[in-house]
């Protein structure tokens, strides 16, 4: 199941496919541009602000009220569980701002584990760790930092990268867990209109744009009591536990994908669109439809597809729709190509309605001169056996018809077709 459900984890396309949510976003969208460059500059603002003001209560409560007019909304439930003796809080990952929002709520440090360094990192919230390497370096520093007095409570996602929220949590890392003995989760709930909250293809800074591009995009923080890790519980175990009660809260499913298997995920789309279009790109016109086809429909119909491109290879001048329709009856390659030679006639007329070229080409079958067979007896016959010599006499042609047909088509000799 958590196979299955790796592609509903994240949301690989920005934009909806509901007819009418693209409509009203294609009505929005001028407002939507307008109100990201007014934005932009008060997010300058709300940048400086929090450079020059001092950490205290009056510091985030500005800064909170600047953010909602950038369309970042922040609530909170069960603010009174929160432990301020709490030297680590854990919180799944939706977004690449939740320890901005986290942080308008109550002082925390997240350290910049990957990613960009000096400037960049400081400018957008984290902590840098300079003199850490490796992740048992970093173990070590942030373990002695949570021991010292005075500092702000560390903000980990064990998730280690983003989700879209809906559907389940990416399998916990278990380095976190063993900072300390106690840690409290966050639920970290994200809702917002007409697009999606993240892919996982675009950067930081695209997805600030979006967000400032949008009316309002809605934290939901959740604060959840405090829990201790058990004598004789590994850290490990302690992880999953703190996992379980998270997907609890959010009504999640707590899988066990990690952050290796969406990149491998990620990988595997990224270049399966080039490869479907290399492959499209060689076939000619009239089976591209037919391409297409294969890949959006189910099994039966995929293989209903292929044994219709088998009858077009032999018969190319036949309208997909005349052999889909034909192989609807017979559910047979070679029966197909029997029908549609014998009834050649009322093919023809078929293809003619639909195609208006049909009716100007001077032979339905080939463009050039070739041997057509006469399928049908020229008397019906008074016993059975004469009745089944007939018949038979008349699906060899047919097929000796369809083989010189394929012969001709690609260029090969009669001997080599034996």
């Amino acid at each position: 199941m958590e196979t299955r459900g790796i592609g509903d984890m994240f949301d690989f396309r920005r934009f909806p496919k509901d007819a009418v949510v693209l409509l009203l976003l294609l009505v929005y969208f001028p407002v939507g541009v307008c109100l990201m460059l007014i934005r932009i500059s008060v997010g300058l603002h709300v940048f400086l602000v929090s450079c020059a003001l001092p950490e205290s209560f009056v510091r985030r409560c500005i800064v909170r009220i600047m953010c909602s007019v950038l369309g970042m909304h922040v609530r909170q439930t069960n603010p009174r569980s929160r432990d301020r003796s709490t030297k680590l809080y854990t919180s799944n990952h939706v977004t690449e701002f939740d320890h901005n929002v986290l942080n308008l709520l109550t002082p925390c440090n997240t350290p910049q584990l990957e990613g960009s360094t000096g400037f960049v990192c400081w400018a957008r919230g984290f902590m840098e760790i300079r003199s850490a390497s490796g992740r048992e370096a970093i173990g070590e520093t942030l373990q002695r930092y949570c021991l010292a007095d005075g500092t702000p409570p560390l903000l980990l996602f064990p998730e280690e990268d983003t989700t879209n929220g809906r559907s389940g949590l990416l399998k916990f890392s278990s380095w976190p867990f063993s900072l300390t003995d106690s840690i409290q989760p966050v639920a970290l709930r994200v809702t917002r209109p007409l697009i999606a909250l993240n892919t996982p293809e675009s950067g930081w800074l695209m997805e600030l744009l979006w967000t400032f591009f949008v009316p309002c995009t809605v934290y939901h923080v959740s604060w959840l009591p405090p829990v201790s890790r058990q004598e004789g519980e590994s850290t490990a175990e302690f992880a999953n536990k703190v996992q379980e009660l998270l997907a609890g809260e959010l009504g999640l499913v707590s899988t066990k994908i990690t952050k290796a298997d969406k990149a491998e995920y990620v990988k595997r789309k990224r270049h399966a669109a080039p490869q479907a279009g290399a492959s499209n790109s060689g076939v000619r016109p009239s089976s591209i439809g037919l391409g297409f086809m294969v890949q959006s429909l189910g099994t039966d119909e995929r293989r209903m597809a292929k044994m219709a491109q088998q009858v077009k290879d032999v018969l190319p001048h036949v309208p997909l729709s005349v052999i889909t329709k034909e192989l609807a009856k017979t559910n047979c390659v070679d029966g197909t190509i029997t029908n549609l030679l014998e009834n050649k006639e009322e093919t023809q007329m078929e293809a003619s309605g639909a195609s208006n070229f049909g009716s100007s080409r001077s032979s339905f079958y080939s463009s050039g001169p070739a041997p057509t067979p006469q399928p049908a007896a020229k008397s019906f016959g008074k016993s059975p056996v004469d009745r089944h010599l007939s018949l038979q006499d008349r699906k060899d042609a047919l097929y000796n018809f369809a083989r010189r047909r394929y012969i001709e088509k690609h260029g090969l000799d009669q001997e080599d077709s034996h």
